[in-house]
């Protein structure tokens, strides 16, 4: 894997800490000069500090999403040391995780109106304003992969009114751009994390998974998803689409990092877990039983 991406560009947004700092270390693990973002320096240097232990080559910028002369900045910079080059761009900065946790339970009529900036300026805007610059430099080479991070809060009611709109919205985007830019060359995707699932202390989640809720540790190191797959051949018929990481698991043949197989949240026997009255089911169950995914079509219809 040393050796994976060596030569390649990318920049990962929010990557201080979470699922951003795990993709950043992979990256730099697969031999590519990474590109990080976030709002405090330390907390970048710190990162960069130990991806560059790895492999490749980190580079710490402070950048805030949601200001776009920050983000021309940015890939003002990865453009000038580049030479234009960028292969991959991974948006996954977010802002909203304490405002989602401080208004718990509120109903939108009961929580502060900017809850919807809270959420999606850097989040969904942030992402847009990314994609764009990002493409600038992509286009004229005729390749690159763009990859927003996304949620099952794009599927249904997760946390509040907000977060869900703009999750939707991230899932919107990247098939949107990818319309737009398959005749370009580059691609963009959407893996969509799974349902919140609870950690033991010392255990962490892959790339993919969620962000923790409250008392939960977060997903520190990601298994190489993000960096076998922009190297996979067949990308481009994965362009445009919404990825669920069990899916992208088992296409890619991860593990977590402790060797435990990654939850495969459209199974059978897992949705009947989260029934509490059909539980007992679940233990018949064999697990390469899935839910098919035109019944979540069906589910998700709003016709």
């Amino acid at each position: 894997m040393a050796a994976l991406m060596k030569g390649q560009v990318c920049v990962v947004t929010g990557a201080s800490r979470g699922i951003g700092r795990g993709i950043a270390l992979q990256l730099c693990q697969a031999g590519a000069t990474v590109y990080i973002t976030g709002r405090h320096l330390d907390t970048l240097q710190a990162t960069a500090q130990e991806a560059q232990s790895r492999g490749g080559r980190c580079v710490p910028v402070v950048c805030d999403s949601s200001h776009e002369s920050e983000v021309r900045r940015l890939f003002e910079q990865v453009d000038q040391e580049q030479h234009g080059r960028l292969d991959v761009l991974v948006n996954n900065a977010y802002a909203g995780v304490q405002a989602i946790f401080h208004n718990k339970d509120l109903a939108f009529w009961e929580s502060p109106a900017s809850m919807w900036d809270d959420i999606n300026d850097v989040g969904l805007r942030g992402h847009y304003l990314c994609s764009v610059y990002g493409a600038r430099l992509m286009v004229p080479a005729g390749r690159g992969l763009i990859v927003v991070i996304s949620s099952i809060g794009g599927l249904q009611y997760f946390f509040n009114v907000p977060y869900g709109v703009g999750k939707a919205a991230c899932d919107r985007l990247a098939v949107d751009c990818a319309q737009e830019l398959r005749r370009h060359g580059p691609e963009e995707l959407a893996p969509r994390r799974g349902a919140q699932q609870p950690l033991r202390s010392g255990e962490r989640q892959c790339s993919w998974v969620p962000p923790p809720g409250p008392g939960v540790r977060g997903p520190t190191e990601p298994k190489p998803c993000s960096s076998v797959c922009p190297a996979d051949p067949d990308i481009l018929s994965l362009s445009g689409k919404v990825l669920p990481s069990c899916d992208l698991a088992r296409r890619y043949h991860l593990q977590d990092v402790d060797g435990r197989p990654v939850q495969d949240y459209l199974s059978v026997k897992m949705l009947l877990t989260q029934v509490p009255s059909l539980r007992w089911l679940a233990s018949y169950l064999p697990g390469f039983l899935r839910m098919p995914k035109w019944i979540m079509t069906l589910y998700t219809s709003k016709f």
